[in-house]
């Protein structure tokens, strides 16, 4: 049995954002494990990586929207995670991605986070959102940059310092 939200789905040339299928696990918890989960306060255990895995549903489910599972259109495979975010203990929701091994330096988290920007901006009123990167993450710093986001100011996420980087607004981008 699948449980089911009103995950909406959004489709782009290359990505299909959707909301999670138990299949997508496998790849979420390779991420999780792996040294690139650093950005994101990994690397965990495979229970952990379900937990997490489950506060996906969570969150859809008490904030209305979340993170999206991202789906690489040409071969089916699950490519990462984008979406919105808004954690206890957070100043205001976050637009995130996290890129699974394999389908980095393609453009898909710049794609899928545009997307998913405009979608949240347009569907949920969150416009002008903010991301936290960790201030050694350059590749996400570069991405922040790329979509138009702008250092605000430095802070602090579960006790770990991060740039805190704003992005336009809808009208803006």
């Amino acid at each position: 049995m699948t449980a089911t939200l009103n995950i909406p789905v959004i489709e782009t040339e290359r990505l299909i954002l959707r909301g999670p299928h138990e299949a997508d696990f496998e790849p979420f918890a390779a991420f999780g494990a792996s040294d690139r989960a650093i950005w994101v306060g990994g690397p965990y255990p495979r229970l952990r990586s379900w937990g997490g895995f489950l506060a996906t549903y969570g969150h859809w489910a008490l904030r209305g929207y979340g993170m999206w599972m991202v789906e690489h259109r040409a071969s089916g495979a699950t490519a990462g995670r984008i979406g919105m975010i808004f954690n206890d203990g957070w100043d205001e929701p976050e637009l995130g991605w996290h890129i699974f091994d394999g389908f980095e330096g393609q453009g898909l988290a710049y794609e899928g986070a545009k997307a998913a920007r405009a979608h949240a901006a347009r569907h949920f009123g969150l416009d002008g959102v903010i991301s936290y990167i960790d201030p050694a993450n350059t590749r996400s710093i570069a991405l922040a940059r790329r979509l138009g986001a702008t250092h605000e100011r430095d802070g602090a996420v579960a006790g770990h310092p991060c740039h805190i980087y704003r992005h336009p607004t809808a009208e803006a981008a």
